[in-house]
């Protein structure tokens, strides 16, 4: 009997010990550490539009432009507008994690990141008979255009960390900042000089802010540090690039609305 006590007590005190020693490598008495992150993003357009964003446009003569004037005589580029919208596009990122810990509870963390990421928007049109335009050819007008505008985007994000007090080895945190966006790859995506006007790519501002908040939780183990991370940002402004299309022309106002989950170890 005694025996058996005293390996039960001896197996007690030594999971006891183990479960609330310091893992993690000791990170979070460092004043600076670095880490790495695994980014799957969701990302999504808030469409503002103009009072006359129903109407159809019309090839401007000799120019690759549009207009809304059907008696300068220009072919119909697109009909009626029924709906605009966008739907969530998937993307994925990697980047690295520069972490300055400020107190027990405050920390300061930049995330620069590089963002494969795609964005649509879709037009429905109302539907439209075939336009015989000679040589027994006819033209036919499609009832939903989409657009994907591909980005290639090195981010920014600095932020303040706000932390709760550990628990053994689970930590809760909040965190808010915000995102400078650069497009690396724009010019290269967005070239359609000498395209027909239904051919023309929605385009966006090469660069933009963003604010953002999240929520993520620290989880130690015994020589690293693992955070799985929610967060929501939002772009601060306009983000379209307003050219003479039949695609932006309709548009007032266009904000990207972005949902990144991340995986971060450190």
């Amino acid at each position: 009997m005694i025996k058996k006590l005293s390996l039960i007590l001896s197996l007690f005190i030594v999971s006891s010990a183990a479960f609330a020693q310091n893992w993690g490598g000791g990170i979070d008495d460092e004043d600076w550490s670095f880490g790495f992150n695994f980014q799957y993003i969701s990302a999504e357009y808030k469409i503002l539009k103009k009072q006359n964003w129903q109407s159809p446009f019309y090839e401007m003569p000799n120019s690759f432009g549009v207009t809304y004037d059907e008696g300068l005589g220009g072919q119909l580029v697109t009909n009626r507008i029924n709906a605009i919208s966008s739907k969530p596009a998937q993307g994925f990122g990697l980047g690295f994690v520069i972490n300055r810990n400020i107190s027990d509870n405050f920390d300061l963390r930049a995330t620069p990141s590089l963002i494969f990421s795609d964005r649509v928007v879709s037009y429905e049109y109302e539907p439209l008979e075939s336009v015989d335009i000679g040589n027994e050819e006819f033209r036919n007008f499609q009832t939903q255009i989409d657009k994907k505008v591909q980005a290639t985007m090195f981010e920014f994000p600095l932020g303040i960390k706000v932390k709760s007090n550990r628990l053994n080895n689970f930590r809760a945190y909040w965190l808010g900042g915000a995102k400078y966006s650069i497009d690396i790859a724009s010019k290269k995506k967005t070239f359609d000089e000498g395209e027909a006007a239904i051919n023309k790519l929605l385009k966006n501002q090469r660069n933009y802010l963003s604010y953002e908040t999240g929520i993520g939780f620290d989880l130690y183990f015994e020589y690293f540090k693992m955070s799985p991370e929610i967060k929501l940002s939002y772009s601060t402004g306009d983000i379209l690039q307003h050219d003479d299309t039949a695609f932006a022309n309709p548009i007032d106002k266009l904000k990207l609305r972005q949902l990144t989950f991340s995986l971060i170890f450190q």
